[in-house]
């Protein structure tokens, strides 16, 4: 039988892990052969194995698969070429002047992932997607539009597939804002988490959705 599972009272980091101006929360894991840079990583998310993060912020208790890529640079499709010795030419020659225009405009096009989020094995998130709290992305899938919060996306390109709760439950949720509760709160309610009776957990912790229902 294995070992029970050490309590993560803090932030582990795998020593293989490669990082660069990056910001990790509290009570996070990031795993083997994974690199983060230009990026913010929330409270509780974890990051799998063989991720590959840049230019992008990711909220609080968002789960990421292996393999995952979120902010795939792409190529400057416009110019007459798209190779890189148009935007790092010192690789090529010497005394030649990096593009920095070009860098800049990368990091500022950002990937947004909200809270809770649950993105499957082996997804791209292209740059400038913005993923909303309590979505899910399907193993696989390579997104390139904005996803709705509390929406189930997968496929090349990433389509809707359904609404994991009713636009009343989603947007009770997110008043609720439980990622933003204190520890000793979280793991007090632990029961009502664990429940399936999402329309009692509002009616418990919204009084607004209370009150409409």
């Amino acid at each position: 039988m294995d070992a029970p599972r050490p309590k993560i009272a803090e932030t582990f980091v795998h020593d293989t892990v490669r990082q660069r101006e990056a910001q990790i929360g509290r009570r996070c894991e990031i795993l083997s052969h994974t690199r983060i840079e230009y990026a913010a990583l929330g409270d509780y998310s974890y990051l799998g194995e063989n991720c590959d993060v840049a230019d992008a912020v990711i909220g609080k208790f968002t789960a990421i698969a292996n393999s995952v890529r979120i902010g795939a640079p792409n190529h400057p499709m416009g110019r007459p070429s798209q190779h890189r010795f148009t935007y790092v030419p010192e690789y090529y020659e010497a005394g030649a002047t990096r593009d920095r225009d070009f860098f800049a405009d990368r990091r500022d096009d950002r990937v947004i992932v909200g809270n809770d989020v649950w993105i499957g094995h082996a997804a791209i998130l292209l740059p400038g997607v913005s993923v909303g709290d309590g979505a899910v992305i399907g193993a696989g899938a390579v997104v390139s539009r904005d996803v709705a919060p509390y929406t189930i996306v997968g496929g090349v390109p990433a389509r809707a597939i359904r609404k994991r709760f009713d636009d009343a439950v989603a947007a009770s949720l997110r008043r609720i804002a439980w990622w933003d509760w204190p520890d000793e709160l979280i793991f007090e309610r632990l029961a009502d988490f664990r429940s399936e009776a999402i329309e009692e957990f509002c009616r418990r912790h919204d009084p607004a959705f209370a009150a409409g229902r």
